[in-house]
């Protein structure tokens, strides 16, 4: 029994050892990369990940003809707001088509068509595209949308995406520069970073990702992804890569695989800004990691073979897109981990020493979130006094992330749940509180407090047997799953209750 404990749980670290090594050279790079653009701006030169400098003029005739797609479903608080950003963009009213793709079947198709309606009038070339079944969800409505739009170039904005007008004069012109190009990605801004603690943990997780991650991935030229939204894509790559399809409940990195995989070029801008509203929600943030999760591991089931035989990508091109495409194999090695707790103290193995370096190693992703708050805000260090939070929520959602995860391995496609979204901003505002959009609570609560109890069960032995250096670790456990089961019940009964949670 001692040497199974052993055995498994030094897989498990080294596991999570493996994918924190793979975090550390995304922050060697990107440092390489910083060091790099500081240089090349103190010694006068536009920097190497910055974005051009565009000289077009309002009618210059080599502006492309540009689509914007708007996919949308019951987003009846932003969709208004979106849609007159995207209608501001800088670009010849001749050569800007806009799709609002709307799935929606609630007060949303009101609001599209008084908000469309005004556009109009205003001198936009704007169409709303209905289906009669939204299949294939956001897959689907895009696919749909792509089969009539006229433009060479096609811009995707999801409904609480407010776009600044010159983002087209900011992406376009590396299309031009680059005929390989199929694709380019802007960094995701936040409207309500700080509503409340889950707005601020996922500004902590989202600045790391598209600030340190991206930037080091665009920096060696590793394979990346389109976030689904605040990116343009060459039509050309789209259609050559197979088109959008449904298999998969994270169509945007699917996509952004097989294109790849095909030859075409990415490129990430994260000079270019794009804000966006951030759920306040801890249920609404669990179900949007869920469904990434599934959709991560469903695109390593269809691409890991495709991938390994590109003939168009190097051997560290492929090593370094499989670890991202199954960065969510952490929740189950985290899993393990915790349920391997209680017989830890029943046992008392002892482990090699390499185990404290693999142990070490695990703890480099903390200076991922960090960087990215440093390269961002002046008072950074205000920033990072959530990321305790963070290893808490990461802990006590293992849970319904290994399933998630599961079922990306199982089975393909799935229900794509909505993010809802309810207009916030800096400034505040309260009526999300009021909303009819509340995420359902799933089941995976029950789960999460046997866990917990379990743990419980854990420290109590391990008070009894003495094993005080396995305490910290158990009640780290514990005190995960009681976050994320106490925001969770008290989501829930603000709900019923009409009141809302902060």
């Amino acid at each position: 029994m001692t040497r199974l404990v052993q055995g498994l749980y030094t897989v498990a670290l080294a596991g999570l050892a493996l994918y924190a090594l793979h975090a550390l050279v995304l922050i060697v790079v990107y440092l390489h990369a910083w060091r790099r653009e500081r240089g090349s701006r103190q010694g006068g030169g536009s920097g190497g990940i910055g974005p051009l400098p565009s000289s077009w003029g309002a009618d210059d005739e080599r502006l492309p003809y540009v689509t914007v797609q708007v996919p949308l479903r019951n987003e009846q608080h932003v969709a208004r707001r979106c849609l007159e950003a995207v209608a501001a963009l800088a670009w010849p009213r001749e050569r800007l088509e806009i799709q609002v793709l709307d799935d929606s079947d609630d007060g949303t198709l009101a609001v599209v068509d008084d908000a469309v309606a005004a556009l109009r009038e205003a001198g936009a070339r704007i169409t709303v595209l209905r289906r009669s079944t939204p299949a294939g969800y956001k897959a689907g409505a895009l696919a749909a949308g792509l089969a009539v739009a006229q433009g060479a170039y096609i811009a995707v904005f999801d409904a609480d995406f407010v776009p600044a007008p010159d983002f087209l004069r900011q992406t376009l012109p590396h299309f031009l520069n680059d005929p390989a190009l199929g694709m380019v990605q802007a960094r995701w801004g936040h409207l309500n970073a700080e509503t409340s603690l889950m707005t601020r943990v996922q500004a902590l997780v989202l600045d790391a990702h598209f600030t340190v991650e991206h930037v080091a991935r665009d920096h060696a030229r590793w394979l990346t992804n389109f976030n689904g939204t605040a990116g343009v894509w060459r039509r050309a790559a789209i259609e050559d890569a197979g088109g959008w399809q449904t298999d998969t409940l994270t169509e945007d990195l699917d996509l952004s695989y097989r294109a790849q995989v095909r030859g075409w070029g990415v490129r990430y801008l994260p000079d270019v800004v794009v804000p966006a509203e951030l759920p306040p929600l801890l249920t609404a943030f669990k179900a949007q990691q869920e469904r990434w999760a599934t959709g991560a591991f469903q695109c390593l089931r269809k691409l890991a073979r495709p991938l390994l035989r590109s003939p168009h990508l190097t051997p560290v091109q492929k090593v370094m897109g499989l670890l991202h495409l199954s960065g969510y194999a952490n929740q189950p090695l985290l899993l393990l981990m915790i349920l391997l707790t209680l017989p830890m103290v029943l046992t008392n193995p002892t482990f090699a020493d390499f185990t404290i370096w693999l142990g070490a190693l695990a703890a480099v992703p903390s200076l991922l979130y960090v960087l990215g708050q440093v390269a961002l805000y002046e008072d950074w260090l205000r920033r990072v006094w959530v990321y305790p939070a963070l290893v808490l929520l990461w802990m006590g959602m293992a849970w319904s992330l290994t399933l998630a995860a599961c079922r990306g391995l199982l089975r393909w496609g799935g229900t794509f749940v909505r993010t809802p979204k309810y207009g916030l901003t800096a400034d505040g505002g309260d009526g999300w509180r009021r909303s009819t959009y509340r995420p359902r609570v799933k089941a995976t609560w029950v789960g999460e407090l046997l866990i917990g109890i379990y743990v419980c069960v854990a420290i109590w032995a391990a008070v009894r047997l003495a094993h005080g250096h396995l305490i910290p670790l158990a009640l780290g456990y514990a005190l995960g799953e009681v976050l994320v089961l106490a925001i969770t019940a008290s989501e829930s009964l603000r709900h019923r209750s009409g009141t809302g949670t902060a």
